[in-house]
């Protein structure tokens, strides 16, 4: 402060940020800095300020969690439920609570986790108040048959108690999976390649890809069974057939929309076809073919639960078919819960790779 300045400046820090308040606006000093308000000329008040280590929404789960186990806990099962009660329930919640209990006392001394947690909160504890709306209509109130909407007891009791036979079945579906998707990525990141570069190729192939590709992958599959000798070998080529298509026509679109200044310019300096179509054509075609990897891998997950049932013995979708003829309806839910699993890692690896690799992309979709 100077003689002629009224305006005094505190500086307070909080997690190696320093903040002050400039006309009512709480600002970080690099914002503060922009503003002009950082000289000792400016007659501007400047005061310190500490952002609340405690943001009262980190506890909403918690106590959401507290609500449905205390009701859970104390009111009894209908009277027409005549199946085993089982603890897996309970167990679920208090490891819940111990869960979200821990990173609320955690966020006291992280503000990044505190943004985090107070952000999620409300729709984490929405989510634990339906499922716990669900287990009184099941299981204490009886609202809707217990046959075909089991408790979430009885779901939890089939990873318990049917986890390995799950496991082993997760494994063989990735497998497929797996082989079927890249198999498909890689001969779509092909095909649309060397049509959106060669127009004859384009000439002759695109109007057989635009009377293919729209047929929905499982209506191939009397003709798979027919080529194929071996069920596993049709349900890869099926699910190969999904990811092709949108990879196929997505890859030659980007193709096709690359500026031509590009290729002029890596000719002059020069770069033959394929050097051009390494390292021009593809890299600014990436949005568009991770676009249509995406695309397909939607696609798959459709057609291995098809592709599963047309002589596998092993396999999610195989499994979720085999317990709904049983009308066991909690494998069924059991197995949902794994493809939703699993489906969401993929898309989210999927996700962070496109991220890692089209960092210098703006404004692209986050998972």
């Amino acid at each position: 402060m100077t003689g002629n300045d009224s305006s005094f400046y505190t500086k307070t820090h909080v997690y190696g940020d320093e903040y002050a308040i400039l006309d009512g606006r709480v600002l970080t000093v690099a914002a503060l800095s922009k503003t002009g308000g950082s000289g000792t000329n400016q007659n501007k008040r400047y005061t310190g300020f500490l952002s609340p280590s405690f943001n009262g929404r980190v506890i909403l789960p918690p106590t959401a969690i507290g609500l449905v186990l205390a009701l859970h806990t104390l009111l009894p099962a209908h009277e027409n439920y005549r199946l085993k009660l089982l603890p897996y329930f309970s167990y679920f919640l208090v490891i819940l609570l111990f869960i979200y209990g821990i990173a609320a006392v955690a966020s006291l001394f992280s503000r990044s986790l505190r943004e985090i947690l107070s952000f999620k909160a409300v729709f984490h504890a929405f989510g634990l108040l339906a499922l716990g709306v669900y287990n009184l209509a099941t299981l204490k109130f009886e609202l809707i048959p217990n046959i075909y909407f089991p408790p979430p007891e009885r779901i939890l009791g089939v990873f318990v108690e049917d986890g390995f036979f799950l496991l082993r079945c997760l494994v063989y579906s990735l497998r497929l999976l797996l082989s079927g998707f890249v198999l498909g990525a890689l001969t779509g990141v092909f095909t649309g390649t060397v049509i959106g570069w060669s127009r004859r190729c384009n000439y002759w192939v695109m109007p057989f890809i635009r009377m293919v590709g729209p047929i929905p992958s499982t209506a191939w599959i009397p003709v798979a069974l027919v080529i194929f000798f071996r069920p596993t070998s049709a349900s890869v080529f099926l699910i190969a057939l999904g990811v092709w298509f949108p990879t196929t026509v997505l890859t030659n679109s980007g193709i096709m929309n690359v500026r031509k200044t590009y290729f002029e310019v890596s000719s002059t300096l020069g770069a033959g076809d394929l050097r051009m179509i390494l390292t021009v054509a593809l890299p600014a075609a990436a949005p568009s073919i991770f676009t249509g990897i995406f695309n397909g891998t939607s696609a798959c997950f459709l057609t291995l639960m098809a592709a599963e049932m047309i002589g596998c013995k092993f396999g999610i979708g195989w499994y979720i078919n085999w317990q709904r003829e049983t009308l066991a309806y909690a494998n069924v839910y059991a197995g949902l819960i794994i493809i939703a699993l699993t489906f969401s890692g993929l898309i989210g690896l999927q996700f962070k790779v496109r991220n890692k690799a089209l960092a210098w992309q703006k404004g692209t979709i986050r998972w």
